[in-house]
């Protein structure tokens, strides 16, 4: 199926690794200009190249999207580069695995603006460039949290759900302008984010990594953990024209792991 997504111009924050770089490696083989950004300058030009090695053109720069400037400076790169924004598929690194009693008002506000302040400076940077270029496509990539808390992980728990309600919300809002937003939502995905995890949850029980993998495992229907370009083709085809008819719609990409009718 081609997705018709040649010349389309991409943002993806924290594109270094994971599921950010596999976004990005699936949305430039399909002929988008990606535009990519990770706090560590080496690591995000590191990915670039391999993003550039399918055909793709790319601009990769160092943002922090926890700080306001980084990312007016993201957004204001990619419009000089490519001329304006048509796909935003928003993504950050995870706040920090903990329980209630961990996390004081500096660990609650770093995570409000890691995981959700960075959805809506996001947003809010590329709506006017999707208005002026006639409409777009925003993915917000969240977690299974959003469905179904997940032990150990408040804080992601708390904020991902504020995002998926951002997201349902601004559907609404922005139909008219021909802007479509959509949530995805990954299970146990192959992931660095996901092994560190794993380890977290291994020393909370006083157990091995193997015995919490296996744990996870048994919850989930296809027996195994997904892999980054499964996931990158979901987010991929939501960008596109192909998807054309879906917003406000939150997609589970978890091999049969979420146990909820909704």
């Amino acid at each position: 199926m081609d997705l018709e997504l040649t010349g389309k111009v991409a943002i993806v924050p924290a594109s270094s690794s994971g599921l950010g770089k596999a976004v990005a490696l699936a949305l430039g083989r399909e002929g988008a200009r990606v535009a990519m950004c990770s706090r560590d300058e080496s690591a995000i030009n590191a990915a670039a190249d391999e993003v550039r090695s399918s055909g793709a053109e790319v601009l990769a720069l160092a943002a922090d999207v926890t700080q306001a400037g980084d990312i007016e400076r993201l957004i204001a790169a990619t419009t000089e580069r490519f001329g304006g924004v048509d796909i935003l598929v928003t993504n950050a690194g995870g706040p920090p695995a903990g329980t209630f009693d961990r996390f004081d008002d500096a660990a609650w506000q770093a995570a409000f603006n890691l995981t959700l302040m960075s959805v809506v400076r996001l947003i809010r940077g590329v709506l006017p460039s999707m208005k002026e270029r006639g409409g777009g496509a925003i993915v917000a990539m969240t977690s299974s949290s959003i469905k179904q808390p997940i032990p150990n992980l408040l804080l992601s728990n708390v904020m991902r759900s504020g995002v998926a309600s951002l997201i349902k919300s601004l559907a609404d809002e922005v139909a008219g302008d021909h802007i479509r937003l959509n949530t995805v939502v990954p299970g146990r995905i192959a992931t660095p984010r996901i092994a560190q995890l794993d380890q977290a949850n291994a020393q909370k029980n006083g157990v091995d990594v193997e015995t919490v993998r296996d744990r996870s495992l048994s919850q989930i229907p296809m027996g195994r953990y997904g892999e980054t370009a499964e996931f990158a083709d979901m987010v991929a085809f939501l960008a596109s024209e192909r998807a054309s008819y879906i917003t406000g719609a939150t997609v589970q990409i978890d091999g049969g792991m979420i146990r909820s009718l909704w």
